[in-house]
């Protein structure tokens, strides 16, 4: 039995940060009830890539779920809602701060109705602050919390991170937030709202750049693809392509060293240490780049291999899909439906006895296609009143 298999969670979210986090927790054994707009669903739904109409993104981070559509803005859809919070572990939802009171959705009304729910709210910006109500999104959070200045190379405009790590950490977050709660209402059987920014979480992932602003005085610049106190821990051009390599402490730099045929670098006083290797990394580096580009890539894997030295070419997405070690995890798992076949989505990083590997993965939902299901078992309709619900468009 997987560890989440017997949590029910009732999931408004939509895009990415939500839904990614409650995919991650299917994954673990939890029934994730997808809350939709009837007729459109998800924005995600049409985001692309596409295969035969279907859109691949929202399939990636929905499959297992399980779908209903709903009307939120009418009565009659609200007051669904309030029952099926009775029959649910967590809700989660990740609306503009202000738009669940609106809807009379509010943690303050739903902990009346189960003082046991876990209500997570994921958002830009929190439930307070000057800013909580101001939309959001990764592109935004991520200028406005500094990663975007850290990121790049110095004589180029900011970056963005190659993927949405804005709605990413939050959606990562909002998981820890969630499971410490389960856990302590196995305490204090009493259960409570999970607060979780995505600008609060890109601070927490900015690493060591607040504390080496705080020492240094100064705000941390983009070093492209180096490591900014560890040298050398960067990307480097072979012969023929890029190559990884870094070199986290002294033994290792002395085995570089003997690697490469420069053994006099560890006579020399400006390389005896960490700190003073990247003091003078302008002058090791002029050194070392033109070796590295004097043999192709394979040549220095077998060399690097041997030595037992950190490394790795720089990958292609088609490349890691491929590789032995990703195979071996079970990190490229397939998932399947009539319409658009087979589709390859990443598989469940979090490895547990009692989660068996499985190469399949059920397929995302149809917008309201567990209706019949959910209202009947949980909330005990007939055929008749479904029907009902369904003509005059609440679900």
């Amino acid at each position: 039995m997987k560890p989440l298999s017997n949590v029910k969670i009732l999931d408004l979210t939509r895009v990415l940060a939500g839904p990614y986090s409650t995919m991650l927790m299917q994954e673990l054994g939890a029934e994730v009830i997808k809350v939709e707009m009837p007729g459109r669903g998800d924005d995600a739904r049409y985001f692309g890539p596409f295969k035969n109409n279907k859109s691949a993104y929202f399939i990636s981070i929905n499959r297992g779920k399980k779908s209903i559509s709903l009307n939120l803005k009418s009565e009659e859809g609200k007051r669904i809602i309030l029952e099926l919070v009775k029959k649910v572990d967590i809700i989660t939802e990740n609306f503009r701060p202000g738009t669940m009171e609106k809807l009379g959705l509010s943690y303050d009304i739903i902990k009346k109705i189960n003082p046991r729910i876990i209500y997570a709210s994921t958002s830009g910006f929190g439930q307070t602050g000057p800013d909580s109500k101001k939309p959001a999104y990764d592109m935004l959070v991520q200028a406005m919390s500094g990663m975007m200045s850290i990121t790049g190379w110095q004589d180029k405009p900011p970056t963005r991170v190659g993927v949405s790590i804005g709605d990413l950490g939050a959606g990562l977050y909002t998981i820890i937030g969630i499971l410490s709660a389960l856990y302590q209402r196995t305490i204090t059987g009493e259960g409570q709202q999970v607060d979780v920014a995505m600008l609060d979480c890109q601070l927490s992932l900015l690493e060591n750049a607040i504390v080496r602003h705080d020492v240094n005085g100064q705000s941390p610049k983009p070093g492209g693809n180096q490591h900014p106190t560890i040298t050398p821990f960067q990307v480097f051009k072979t012969k023929d392509s890029y190559l990884a390599l870094a070199m986290g402490n002294n033994v290792m730099w002395a085995n570089f060293c003997k690697a490469i045929g420069r053994e006099d670098f560890l006579k020399d006083d400006k390389y005896s240490d960490n700190l003073k290797r990247t003091e003078n990394r302008d002058g090791l580096l002029e050194q070392i780049i033109p070796i590295i580009e004097q043999k192709n890539l394979n040549e220095w894997i077998e060399i690097f291999e041997k030595a037992k030295l950190p490394y790795s070419p720089v990958n292609s997405i088609g490349e890691v899909m491929e590789h032995e070690q990703v195979k071996a995890r079970n990190m490229v798992v397939e998932t399947e439906s009539k319409e658009t076949g087979k589709i390859k989505v990443a598989g469940n990083p979090i490895k547990m006895t009692n989660i068996d590997e499985e190469n399949i993965r059920a397929k995302a939902p149809e917008i309201g296609e567990h209706n019949s299901e959910i209202y009947k078992e949980m909330l005990g309709l007939s055929d008749n009143e479904i029907e009902d619900l369904k003509e005059k468009g609440i679900i």
